[in-house]
């Protein structure tokens, strides 16, 4: 038996043992490092206590033993025990923050009074649309600065300034920037904001490929009709959102993928473009934020994101803001009547919950705006299981709840003048004993019954006592989002949400917020010949319409329960999780349905309907 050595864990990671025991490769068995990252960490919320215990070895391996307890909810740190400890000489690995929004690029953006040709920066990034001669703006001054390079490249063929072509320079000296990070626009008749985002994207990963710590930019887009704003908002977005990874779970193989930038900053000289710039980055900041945010709970696995743990999120992302969440539990859920839901939940162990969080930053008279997200954190498909093929992504199965806190969350920080309200029915979809089964009648929140005709169209029974509960509060719009129909990946394919609704001007505000953020959206009919099809034979609705227009029969059941208020469903079925990356878009959870919500809201206010 040795001495025990305790040391305090910053929730930054920052102390310099507790990395040696996290990370350290060298020193530490992999053994206890992975069981520590994957088994710990994870659940490190705050307050809590581990203790790693150098046992016997075996075959020249030292054992190590772990016990966890968690603590109270309290002071965000934790105590560590652990046995014959070493600092390593060197650190390889970056601190770890144990939440799970850890993965919310940590940059610090800053907007800048100067020339970017004059400012001391490892690498500015400058553009360029194709087909054009000469230089212009910032890289007309870093071409002169630099003794021509740009110019040099361009004549040579060598960068042409296609979409999203990059070219690094070394400047060799040639003044305070030591690299120029040039990216291609395309063609200037074919600029738009989603093009804007995704150069700066790219030129982001390959400044981080560099190992480069900091870089800088500046904006100058001759002919362009948006405002400086909005272009200083798709930038920062595009750097934050194309730099966002998910790797908590990741114990081996870190150290090629373990730099981060640490800074970015956009210079300008004009007082007037100045305050733009700052205020499009700044409100960029906020929305890449809640994105990232989005995308971390719905990449999270199910084991480790269960409705309570969802709840447990929508709690902390209400605090210190002007939000109000309220949970129901199946108890209080079960006096309402939310029979539908509670149905959905039966085959599972893991309690469900109706997540319910109220900003107020408009005048009492104002109306509320209701956002209602699909929130099943794992859909096996219950007694109608699914096929084993992908069941491993139906833990995305709650990405439009994921999108509606994340979305309430901006609006608050963003201090939109307007009432919302986002409701999320959060519940498991399992077989069991006591799962609901084909053939089941329901009796949802409205009082109308529900003929269960597969277990596997669940998403529309918990919305449906969602969208009930959400016309408690007399709104002036509803608007769901939710990962619903396969049906729907079938008819548009997994880049553009399906849209549906009731009412024609609140569909076409959902366009136009859609043309600023780049997420597509595309109108299905709703016609009455749907209807039909869900109509139930021994209650008043079925759950499921058949294969043909099944995107549009789901709608048309949702609709049944959303009244006379105006309504907007949006299928993000396809693009909630991708396969293939884009340029600001990971691999994997997208946080699809944040920025258009945002951007909704935002618009919402700007066009006088408070």
């Amino acid at each position: 038996m040795v001495e025990c050595h305790l040391a305090k864990v910053d929730v930054d990671g920052s102390n310099p043992f507790a990395r040696s025991i996290f990370f350290s490769e060298r020193r530490h068995s992999q053994v206890a490092k992975a069981a520590v990252c994957k088994t710990v960490i994870p659940r490190f919320k705050s307050g809590c206590r581990l203790q790693i215990v150098k046992g016997a070895a075996i075959f020249g391996l030292p054992l190590f033993f772990m016990a966890f307890r968690p603590g109270a909810w309290m002071d965000p740190a934790a105590e560590i025990t652990f046995r014959n400890p070493t600092v390593p000489e060197k650190d390889h690995y970056q601190p770890f923050n144990p939440k799970y929004r850890c993965m919310e690029v940590d940059m610090k953006i800053q907007v800048r009074k100067g020339s970017l040709a004059e400012h001391e920066t490892e690498a500015a990034v400058a553009t360029y649309f194709e087909g054009e001669t000469g230089l212009e703006g910032p890289a007309a001054l870093l071409d002169e600065r630099s003794g021509g390079l740009i110019g040099e490249i361009i004549r040579f063929g060598d960068f042409t300034g296609r979409t999203n072509q990059i070219s690094v320079i070394y400047t060799r000296g040639g003044g305070p920037v030591k690299r120029i990070v040039m990216v291609g626009l395309g063609k200037r008749a074919d600029f738009t904001l989603e093009r804007l985002r995704g150069a700066y994207a790219k030129a982001a990963q390959q400044i981080r490929s560099l190992n480069i710590g900091e870089f800088s930019s500046a904006l100058h887009f001759r002919g362009i009709d948006l405002p400086l704003e909005r272009m200083a908002e798709g930038v920062v977005e595009g750097v934050l959102l194309g730099l966002y990874r998910f790797l908590p779970f990741k114990t081996v193989d870190l150290e090629p993928t373990n730099h981060e930038i640490a800074g970015f900053t956009l210079l300008e000289s004009d007082d007037a473009a100045y305050k733009a710039i700052r205020a499009g980055a700044k409100t960029a900041e906020i929305i890449a934020a809640a994105v990232s945010f989005a995308r971390d709970i719905v990449s999270t696995p199910s084991n480790e994101m269960t409705p309570t743990d969802l709840a447990n999120e929508a709690r902390e992302s209400a605090k210190g803001k002007n939000i109000r969440c309220t949970v129901l539990d199946a108890g209080q859920m079960k006096e309402l009547g939310m029979n539908a839901l509670l149905g959905v939940a039966r085959g599972s162990q893991a309690p469900p919950q109706l997540i319910i969080l109220e900003y107020r930053g408009g005048k009492k008279s104002s109306p509320v705006i209701a956002l209602v997200g699909k929130g099943i954190t794992f859909d096996s498909g219950g007694i109608s299981i699914k096929p084993s093929e992908k069941m491993d992504q139906m833990k995305t199965d709650m990405a439009g709840g994921a999108a509606v806190i994340a979305a309430v969350r901006a609006a608050a920080e963003l201090g939109l003048p307007l009432n919302l309200v986002g409701i999320v029915p959060a519940t498991e979809n399992l077989p069991g004993g006591n799962a609901y089964k084909p053939g089941d009648i329901l009796t949802s929140l409205s009082g109308r019954t529900i003929e269960v005709v597969t277990t596997d169209a669940e998403g529309r029974l918990i919305l449906a006592d969602a969208l009930t509960y959400a016309g408690r509060y007399k709104p002036a719009a509803i608007i769901d989002l939710a990962t619903l129909t396969g049906a729907c990946i079938v008819a548009l394919g997994d880049h553009v949400i399906g849209m549906m609704g009731t009412d024609d001007e609140l569909k076409q505000e959902i366009r136009e917020a859609a043309d600023l953020t780049g997420e597509k959206v595309w109108e299905l009919p709703l016609w009455e010949e749907y209807h039909e099809l869900i109509k139930g034979d021994v209650a008043d609705y079925k759950n499921s319409g058949g294969r043909a227009g099944g995107a549009i029969t789901a709608a048309a059941f949702l609709s049944k329960f959303t009244g006379d208020t105006p309504w907007v469903h949006l299928d993000i079925a396809g693009p909630a999780w991708l396969t293939k990356e884009k340029p600001y878009i990971p691999k994997g959870a997208s946080g699809v349905g944040v920025r258009l919500l945002v951007q909704f809201l935002r618009n919402w206010y700007l066009i006088g309907k408070k």
